[in-house]
């Protein structure tokens, strides 16, 4: 069957962009093929900084003939009916449709359309221009002559050719034809910029993917990665270096070339007085080097990796020189930074204060403002302070060493090195703490009080870290709710999403029992908002969305979140097992009994039962069932408040073979009103007895 080759060939692309737009480029040309009826074995999309490359194999040599019945108004209807009927069906009178007969709706007009298939080539022409000219660029603009033409081609940087074949394996594939923007498709690319921009022909992606390689470039990302990875770690074991691997580095480098050379480099050994997160941070930033780490010490060596785009004709050694120019002067800036930050502010009013204190003390004067509505950073350190010394005793951690830990929290902001690098913000905090004399704990929570800031970030484990950590994002969450500033939609401006997460993390993964209710300002709208928060990070790691709707549902001790995840795991070990789904399925027939009778009576059964009247008039299987709830909720109740979740249903479980004989032996409408209103009181007590830990209505299946 053919294949689709298409090649988008420009000026460089940014590197943050080059993943998206490859997978916006595969679904819009893939989804429009589907769409005209032209379904492909398989899809494969490739980018470098100067192109994008869509491979589609397994399409047929045209789309297939549909046939297609479109319902028209009934027989006798209103002419104008008629005419609008065959207007939008492409009938030339109504005598070409079929009449459809219906006993209950009557005769109706059928419009039969029969539309022939394409050749698979014109359908590419017609999908691929409209996929171009649509393209989502976050950024994009009209380059050149044709920047003056509202109606030109916008597009990321200039595009320069577009190469698009199609045609079987075993034969030459033809150009398809078609142009944007004077742009006229063939089958041409070129190799690298400088070492082989002469023109290659290609036909299909093997051969696509071969003579590239011998132009200099490496189209797939992956490979680029590969490469880089693979000669940086051989090149510092060969010096006796690690390299120091960084996997958003790694993916940015490989967006910037089309075919890696991996080069070393060195500064002077007297920057290593720097602290290594900052040497990082500067090289990182500035040069997108890769740092480099000495195995005798752990510390960072003198030396960083670079990837060029070209072999030079001097081995590199050019190159290298203009890294390390361009990284000395940035090192000189960050040690002169770094040992302005341990000096007393010059002519402060308290010379003798710490450096911290110092630095906070003028983000006070200077009135820095945090929210126009919520105050200043001052104000906002007080509250934090309040809230910490607060939360302390509660997780375990000392007031005192968490007040402390939260009014330094925020210093490092009036610091040179964070105003300069503010990627170590916090971490650069810990280490002034530490320089003055500070607390280990109180240093650890100024670095860790930020984290986490994703669901793969770190979570602090130090008390202290943990009760600053979250007090500063309480103060955020409960400050934003009560000046009415909520997400909506995809809009978070003040990261309140992450901020709830932040909190869940802290408290689950650390085991912390915490009632979020007992923080001031903490509104039932915002538990709710607390509550869609875990269960995107529980559905993330695999619990089924209906199970936390059934155990929030329950409304029992909802504002504790650690007491509601381990229901929800006590909850899906239970339905792991035979006797979890047998006892599910007999409890929601018994829910479905309940509301169904409820609503006829207008009112609850959910009275005790009549004991006498089970042991007087009750069949076997009632009064086993009658004896087992009696037993089994009480060891439920018991496990429940000793917050053993796992125990409260292994107890319910044991109800199963009670309830699987109830319902096939007992008949719960009996005809004599008393033994109906004891039965349905039973079933009541069983949906008690499942609701001390989940809602089952609300499990699905």
């Amino acid at each position: 069957m053919p294949d689709l080759l298409l090649e988008l060939l420009s000026e460089e692309i940014p590197a943050r962009m080059q993943a998206d737009a490859a997978a916006h480029l595969k679904k819009a040309v893939t989804d429009a093929l589907v769409a005209r009826g032209c379904l492909y074995e398989g899809a494969r999309v490739l980018v470098t900084p100067r192109r994008i490359a869509l491979s589609v194999h397994g399409l047929p040599p045209a789309s297939p003939d549909v046939k297609e019945e479109r319902k028209g108004p009934r027989v006798g209807a209103p002419e104008a009916a008629i005419q609008g009927f065959l207007k939008s069906a492409g009938l030339a009178s109504i005598d070409q449709a079929i009449i459809q007969s219906d006993p209950k709706k009557g005769d109706s007009y059928i419009a039969v359309i029969e539309k022939p298939g394409r050749p698979t080539p014109d359908v590419i022409a017609e999908i691929v221009p409209e996929v171009i000219r649509s393209f989502p660029w976050p950024k994009s603009m009209r380059w050149g002559a044709a920047s003056t033409s509202t109606s030109s081609l916008r597009w990321v940087r200039p595009l320069q050719s577009i190469l698009c074949t199609f045609g079987p394996e075993t034969e030459e594939p033809a150009v398809i034809p078609f142009a944007v923007d004077g742009i006229v498709s063939g089958d041409t690319t070129r190799g690298h910029r400088f070492m082989a921009p002469a023109t290659i022909r290609a036909r299909r992606m093997d051969d696509y993917l071969t003579s590239l390689d011998k132009a200099f470039v490496v189209a797939d990302p992956e490979e680029r990665k590969r490469r880089i990875l693979a000669d940086a770690r051989n090149l510092c074991f060969a010096q006796g270096f690690e390299l120091v691997e960084d996997e958003g580095l790694l993916n940015e480098v490989a967006g910037l070339v089309e075919w890696p050379v991996v080069l070393m480099g060195s500064f002077e050994e007297s920057f290593l007085a720097i602290p290594d997160e900052v040497i990082r941070a500067t090289i990182r930033a500035n040069q997108k080097c890769f740092v480099v780490r000495d195995p005798r010490n752990g510390r960072l060596a003198n030396r960083f990796v670079l990837t060029a785009n070209i072999e030079a004709s001097d081995g590199g050694k050019a190159i290298i020189a203009g890294n390390e120019r361009v990284i000395r002067a940035r090192l000189s800036d960050a040690l002169y930074f770094w040992q302005t930050d341990q000096k007393p502010l010059p002519d402060f009013e308290n010379a003798a204060a710490k450096p911290l204190d110092q630095r906070m003390a003028k983000l006070r004067a200077l009135n820095v403002v945090f929210h126009e509505k919520l105050g200043t950073q001052g104000q906002r350190v007080d509250r934090i302070k309040a809230l910490a010394r607060h939360i302390a005793p509660l997780v375990g951690a000392d007031p005192d060493l968490a007040e402390r830990a939260a009014e330094l929290a925020k210093a490092d902001l009036m610091t040179e090195v964070v105003g300069e690098f503010p990627e170590v913000q916090g971490l650069m905090g810990r280490k002034y703490a530490l320089l003055q004399g500070e607390h280990e704990s109180v240093a650890a929570a100024i670095e860790d009080h930020y984290k986490p800031q994703g669901p793969s970030d770190r979570v602090p484990t130090d008390k202290v870290a943990v009760a600053v950590a979250l007090a500063d994002k309480l103060d955020v969450l409960t400050g934003f709710w009560r000046i009415d500033e909520k997400p909506t939609g995809s809009k978070d401006p003040f990261a309140l999403r992450r901020a709830a997460l932040g909190v869940i993390r802290l408290l689950t993964d650390n085991g912390l029992k915490f009632s979020l209710g007992q923080i001031g300002g903490f509104s039932a709208d915002l538990l709710s908002f607390f509550h869609d928060r875990l269960k995107v990070l529980l559905r993330d790691q695999g619990q089924r969305h209906d199970l936390v709707d059934a155990v929030l549902a329950s409304g029992e001790g909802n504002d504790d979140l650690l007491l509601v995840v381990r229901r929800v795991e006590a909850l899906a070990a239970l339905l792991g097992t035979e006797d979890g789904k047998n006892l599910l399925a007999g409890t929601k027939r018994a829910i479905n009994i309940l509301r169904i009778e409820e609503k006829k009576d207008g009112r609850a059964h959910d009275g005790a039962p009549d004991a006498a009247l089970v042991e007087a008039k009750g069949l076997p299987e009632e009064k086993a069932l009658f004896a087992e709830l009696q037993s089994a909720s009480a060891r439920a109740r018991d496990h429940v408040g000793r917050e053993d979740y796992a125990g409260a249903m292994k107890a319910l479980a044991e109800l199963r073979p009670a309830v699987d004989a109830f319902f096939d032996k007992v008949t719960v409408n009996a005809d004599d009103p008393a033994l109906r209103e004891n039965r349905l009181r039973i079933l009541g007590q069983l949906r008690a007895a499942t609701a001390t830990v989940a809602d089952f209505s609300k499990i699905e299946g």
